[in-house]
């Protein structure tokens, strides 16, 4: 295993502000982030994300939030919550996401947790889905939860807390294993929607449970 250099992980993270100086050289000085965790899975909401960061804060570690482990992910969470300018959270219930499709849910869910900062940002970094923000300027990064800070901040907060929401799920529906799959469709999970059926968390729009379902 490579040995951890604080020193190179300072120079990545540093370049992961890059789109965030451009921004500033621009003239931009509140820049957010944000990103969602759960938009593939078959249960529970779209949790949303926005994070301001002073500018070129040095996180240790900070990347994207499938990148790391569950505990860097969390000691990150703390960190970041504890150092941002504003950050929010917030969550687009299954009901919204079987009504109006993943995707819209999920742009809805972006321009509520923009709304929710403390701080209005003057320029907004998603990661790849290209949102009205108003007057807001935005710039969607494809795979921006690896190439901003301030993404990746967002996906921290994100997975992190619809994590910790999956682990108060399988203890109200143990026979899904959601502490382990955290909703996704793996083999475990489909057959546990097909020997018992779907739970009130489940989105009954997505293929794998409607078809399952079906049977």
């Amino acid at each position: 295993m490579k040995k951890f250099s604080v020193e190179a992980d300072m120079e990545r993270v540093k370049n992961l502000y890059r789109y965030e100086d451009r921004a500033r050289e621009k003239g931009y000085k509140l820049i957010a982030g944000s990103d969602e965790a759960g938009r593939g899975s078959l249960v529970g909401p779209v949790v949303v994300a926005a994070v301001i960061l002073p500018e070129n804060l040095y996180l240790e570690r900070l990347d994207d939030s499938k990148k790391l482990s569950a505990k860097i992910r969390e000691t990150l969470y703390e960190k970041i919550i504890s150092a941002a300018i504003s950050y929010s959270c917030v969550e687009v219930p299954v009901e919204e996401i079987d009504t109006l499709n993943v995707y819209q849910a999920t742009l809805e869910g972006m321009k509520r947790a923009v709304a929710a900062l403390d701080v209005q940002p003057d320029f907004v970094f998603t990661d790849a889905m290209k949102v009205d923000f108003g007057k807001i300027r935005t710039h969607s990064i494809v795979h921006g939860d690896a190439l901003s800070a301030s993404i990746a901040a967002a996906s921290i907060i994100a997975k992190v807390t619809r994590d910790r929401l999956a682990d108060e799920w399988a203890v109200q529906y143990p026979a899904y294993g959601f502490e382990h799959n955290r909703g996704y469709g793996t083999l475990e999970h489909l057959a546990a929607i097909e020997k018992f059926g779907s739970c009130p968390l489940h989105r009954h729009s997505f293929n794998p449970v409607k078809n399952l379902l079906k049977k």
